[in-house]
């Protein structure tokens, strides 16, 4: 029977880890923190609050559809605004506010309610979870957003931490969305060792093409950099392209439209020249994927310390051609709406 890689002793899992690694061509710390990635889903998953969650973001792109080829080590969830502030949606299924007040009583409400459920529901989850497995790891919590601190075993050259962040929203309902499997990346590389799988609900990829697309026209449009580790969005949004998802995307006006009306009204930001940022105008022919000026130098600054550090399982493009191909991608969905 195998045995649970996590409840293996440090020296047998440093094995287990290299004889994966030689195996798969990938670097070891990079399959240790994906078990740890795999394990919290599983435990959330796993859980009663399962059916209020969506993965979603560039990790579910790599372990549910497989179409990045770039290790993605955190984890982002929604968490339904209808389980969370059930008294302020009055049933409405789209889960939209009717005016700008409404969406600030909402948003202040989960500003309020989501940390306070981080802290109260999925903190004792993953605890409980540790200390009846047995496993050495450590939590802590920082607002919406909590951290699984494990010890690493395997070392990189510090661009990935040993640091699984998972990150909660609630304002939507993470919809559309579907179960799907994930397995780790080491998973049937050692014999004899079992490692974590799980079936969270899983955003739609057409979705999350437009989620990266317009968060990548809201850089462009600002002229800066907001921290740091941001290359991975271009790589997700070109590796869509490359799968077929980002055509589909294009082609769904309706879905494009939900994004820009979600976003315009819960994540309003203003461009460089202070004027408000339109969403409309990016799914709707004015799409920008290409920054300009020192925003440009930075981002390729990134995207080379990401391939540094072995983050891309195959050979990566340079940096000119995934500009060249997010430019493409930009002229081809603004062509496809001017065309209809």
């Amino acid at each position: 029977m195998a045995e649970a890689f996590l409840r293996l002793s440090a020296a047998d899992r440093i094995d287990a880890l290299g004889v994966a690694a030689d195996r798969l061509g990938r670097p070891a710390h990079l399959l240790e923190k994906d078990v740890w990635v795999v394990w919290a889903i599983q435990q959330l998953f796993g859980s009663s609050i399962g059916a209020n969650l969506v993965f979603k973001g560039g990790t579910s792109l790599s372990k549910a559809y497989h179409v990045i080829d770039r290790f993605s080590e955190d984890v982002d969830l929604t968490f339904d605004i209808r389980a969370l502030i059930p008294d302020l949606i009055e049933g409405r299924e789209d889960a939209m506010p009717a005016s700008s007040s409404e969406e600030r009583r909402w948003s202040k409400r989960v500003r309020q309610a989501l940390p306070e459920w981080v802290a109260g529901t999925i903190q004792p989850i993953l605890q409980n979870a540790i200390e009846r497995e047995g496993i050495e790891a450590k939590l802590r919590i920082d607002g919406d957003k909590l951290f699984i601190d494990y010890e690493n075993l395997a070392q990189g050259t510090g661009y990935v931490s040993p640091s699984v962040m998972l990150e909660f929203g609630a304002r939507s309902t993470g919809e559309p969305a579907s179960p799907r499997d994930i397995v780790c990346d080491a998973a049937g590389a050692v014999e004899g060792v079992a490692f974590p799988f799980a079936r969270p609900r899983v955003m739609h990829a057409e979705r999350t093409f437009w989620e990266k697309a317009t968060a990548i026209h809201v850089f462009c449009l600002q002229s800066r950099m907001r921290g740091d580790r941001f290359s991975r969005h271009w790589h997700d949004v070109a590796r869509l392209d490359a799968a077929g998802i980002a055509a589909v995307a294009i082609e769904d006006r309706v879905l494009g439209a939900a994004v820009a009306r979600h976003k315009t009204m819960f994540f309003a930001e203003k461009a460089a020249d202070s004027s408000w940022i339109d969403y409309g105008a990016a799914t709707s022919g004015h799409l920008q994927l290409v920054p300009s000026g020192e925003a440009l130098g930075v981002l390729a600054e990134d995207y080379r310390r990401m391939i540094e550090d072995g983050l891309l399982a195959t050979a990566p493009e340079p940096f000119d051609t995934l500009m060249e191909r997010c430019a493409d991608i930009a002229n081809r969905a603004n062509a496809a709406f001017r065309a209809k």
